[in-house]
């Protein structure tokens, strides 16, 4: 043990003989800092009302996490790749660990958002980590298969997120949702020591830390800039960090053109294989975050699940994502990933064309066969495109392209909250106010306009104002026509105004389910033009060509 623990995995006469037992830490890892998303948004309500948290303060406590995750994944990746791909694993789990500490402990807006900053620092380093570490662990011949693995982790922990969230907060506060990162980490950390092999590049000898600065400001300016405008309107904070991501992003293109030895060398998106996947991965997430936005909200607020149920009701994808890793593992090796990638996002389009059925009358059985479909799709898709990335750099680049495929979740996942959140948010408002105003024009009660106005905000917002309107109603009638006949005249008003934010919601989610499955549909035309038909093995086949020119250099 002592030997496999201290010899490098690149010092190594043959493969890792705990290379399986490492891949379950490096699992393990990904699992806690994917699910730290996924599970914030079950807990969200009881942190609106323990900590008093406004709309802005709720989206940043679940943004505040988004930002540096995404921004610093490429410079991290580069660190890791000179230093210590292992070193940076347990140091993102420790910090990952200390913040999740403190976010548990925190009282206020501020600090939980403070709190969800660094986890967001301790995700940077350990997303990019798991994968350089994964592709240096395992011969050229398992690779695929582990990083289909990999995959279907990232997607088990998107359903698991609020299947374990909701269970905690059957019997304990948000803060558990924080905690129970806690453990994991620590079992990541000695697992990390014990069980993963040491690696770095060789060779390295400076890092391209101007390069990596650029790559901070333009991605991290990017995703602020999409947080922040389709939620908080387009004023100047939103324009200025979409001017500074413009000039960043020209800025580190320029640079890293120039420079010897580039943080990423951008000329590699001139490479079909890896530009394809690259796109792929990004309209993916962008698609599946962006649906799983709105899937969520309808099964809680208008199917009226707990956190907890609707947490089991999205288990169905996470068994589908394995049953679609194990095909990919069989189809890639035959047809190329040219074809199971194009096959997979097709059935990922079909399946966010189902939920355009969806309407007031819908029950939970009309999302399952999406549910599945989608999931399918995710293990068809996802591990091809990462591997064909991973597999377009050299050795010396692990990390950075573990960054670049992680980033590319991120960006896609930003987007696609942004973009179908806010069609999802300006349908429903324009919905629910055709409803009142027909319901008005009909001779039926009026909705005061304030009262409307909050109800726009969201369907969770127009809830709270059904039983507000309820109990308005019942208190003006209670003088006239009696306690008894005044509450159930409430009761009819207040679920009329249910109604009409149910079938406003689930109107805008079939909405909004066409415009993701257009964006989806185009985009599979787009990546299956761009991708080789044997994009894995040309992608090989350049990195080691690249990893031989470097060593001659």
């Amino acid at each position: 043990m002592g030997l496999a623990m201290s010899t490098p995995v690149d010092k190594m006469d043959g493969p890792y003989k705990r290379r399986w037992a490492a891949l379950g830490v490096l699992c393990l890892s990904l699992l806690i800092i994917v699910m730290a998303n996924t599970s914030l948004t079950v807990a969200a309500p009881d942190m609106v009302k323990d900590l008093g948290l406004g709309s802005s303060d709720l989206q940043w406590v679940i943004d505040g996490y988004t930002v540096p995750y995404a921004a610093l994944m490429l410079i991290l990746g580069a660190v890791g790749d000179k230093y210590s791909r292992r070193g940076a694993l347990v140091l993102g789990l420790l910090v990952f660990g200390s913040a999740s500490v403190a976010g548990s402990l925190v009282d206020s807006a501020s600090g939980v958002i403070a709190a969800r900053a660094v986890m967001g620092i301790g995700a940077a380093m350990i997303m990019p980590a798991t994968l350089s570490l994964l592709a240096a662990t395992f011969p050229r011949e398992e690779r695929a298969k582990a990083i289909t693995i990999w995959t279907a982790t990232a997607g088990l922990a998107i359903a698991v997120g609020p299947l374990v969230a909701g269970a905690l907060l059957e019997d304990h506060g948000w803060a558990s949702t924080f905690l129970i990162n806690v453990p994991i980490a620590v079992v990541g950390i000695v697992g990390a020591l014990l069980l993963v092999p040491p690696s770095k590049a060789s060779g390295v000898d400076k890092i391209d830390y101007i390069g990596g600065l650029l790559s901070v400001i333009w991605v991290g300016s990017l995703i602020y800039m999409i947080i922040e405008g389709p939620h908080f309107g387009w004023g100047t904070n939103a324009i200025a960090a979409a001017v500074v991501a413009g000039v960043g992003l020209v800025g580190f293109i320029v640079w890293e053109l120039r420079h010897p030895r580039p943080v990423l060398d951008v000329r590699r998106f001139a490479e079909r294989a890896f530009a394809g996947s690259t796109l792929a991965v990004a309209l993916f997430f962008l698609a599946v975050f962006g649906t799983f936005y709105y899937l969520t909200q309808h099964l809680q607020f208008v199917l009226g699940y707990s956190a907890l149920d609707t947490g089991i009701r999205m288990l169905p994808l996470a068994g589908a994502v394995f049953v679609g890793g194990a095909l990919t593992a069989l189809l890639t090796p035959k047809v190329g990933m040219k074809v199971t990638v194009a096959l997979g996002m097709t059935v990922g389009t079909v399946a966010i064309a189902l939920l355009t059925r969806v309407d007031a009358h819908s029950t939970y059985d009309d999302f399952i066969w999406p549910l599945i479909i989608l999931g399918l799709a995710i293990g068809l898709s996802l591990s091809p495109c990462t591997n064909a990335i991973m597999g377009s750099f050299p050795e010396d680049k692990l990390g950075v392209g573990g960054a670049v495929n992680s980033t590319s979740i991120e960006l896609g996942g930003s987007l696609g909250i942004a973009i179908l959140g806010t069609v999802l948010a300006k349908t429903y408002s324009s919905n629910l106010a055709d409803a009142a105003a027909k319901t008005a024009a009909a001779g039926g009660p009026k909705l005061p306009e304030k009262a409307l106005s909050a109800a726009q905000d969201s369907v969770g917002a127009g809830l709270v104002v059904a039983k507000e309107v309820g109990k308005q109603v019942a208190a003006g009638a209670a003088p006239k026509v009696g306690a008894e006949k005044a509450a159930a005249l409430g009761a009819q008003q207040a679920q009329s105004v249910v109604e009409a934010v149910h079938k406003a919601f689930a109107d805008s989610v079939a909405h909004t389910s066409v415009v993701g499955a257009v964006i989806l549909g185009v985009g599979t035309v787009v990546v299956a033009v761009l991708l080789p038909r044997r994009a894995s093995a040309a992608a090989a086949a350049s990195a080691e060509s690249e990893q031989k020119v470097d060593e001659k250099v």
